[in-house]
């Protein structure tokens, strides 16, 4: 990522996966209780605050920027699986896959809240992202993801070790969400 007076160049990793990975990865190791649960219908308070948390970091924005009918459309949209990481029952993180474009199912947004970056949980939820979307019926013919240099640094290694193949990559300039106001919180209101 490159700044230009209130831009931000970006480059964007498109991924794919074509076919269920032979392996699945098991919970990291500890004695921490984990779940990932569905959230059906979350309120868009409980959604607002997951996307933001997870995303301020990496300047996750699009959906900061969204009315309520709108966001709701997409979470609320019956295609779209919203799973919910807990860990020692704190919300730790989320997965969203999109399957409203069957045959391909979108890993729409995954990451974790901060406290719990760099606990191996992760790659756990990459993987178990993927095993769902797999689990589809009818089967997907491909599942795809998009990365970018705003995201976290090991972003793109997490997505090809969990057997996500790049296939194009994009630059381009956006404005920076900082100085547009796109960061301003949603959460509350």
């Amino acid at each position: 990522m490159s700044t230009h007076g209130g831009k931000l160049e970006v480059t964007v990793t498109h991924l794919e996966m074509r076919q269920r990975p032979r392996k699945t990865r098991m919970p990291p190791a500890g004695d921490r209780k984990l779940a990932l649960l569905r959230a059906e219908q979350p309120p868009l308070h409980f959604y607002r605050y997951l996307y933001e948390t997870v995303g301020k970091p990496w300047l996750w924005y699009e959906r900061r920027v969204m009315s309520d009918d709108a966001l709701a459309a997409i979470v609320h949209d019956p295609r779209v699986d919203i799973r919910v990481l807990y860990v020692d029952g704190c919300p730790a993180g989320f997965v969203e896959l999109d399957a409203r474009r069957l045959p391909d199912i979108e890993l729409a947004y995954c990451g974790l809240v901060p406290e719990f970056i760099g606990q191996g949980l992760g790659l756990y939820l990459i993987d178990a992202a993927v095993e769902r979307a797999w689990a589809y019926e009818p089967q997907p013919e491909r599942v795809w993801v998009h990365t970018c240099t705003l995201d976290h640094p090991r972003a793109l290694l997490a997505y090809q070790h969990a057997g996500f193949q790049p296939y194009a990559t994009e630059t381009s300039v956006i404005d920076d969400p900082r100085e547009t106001g796109a960061m301003a919180s949603r959460l509350g209101g």
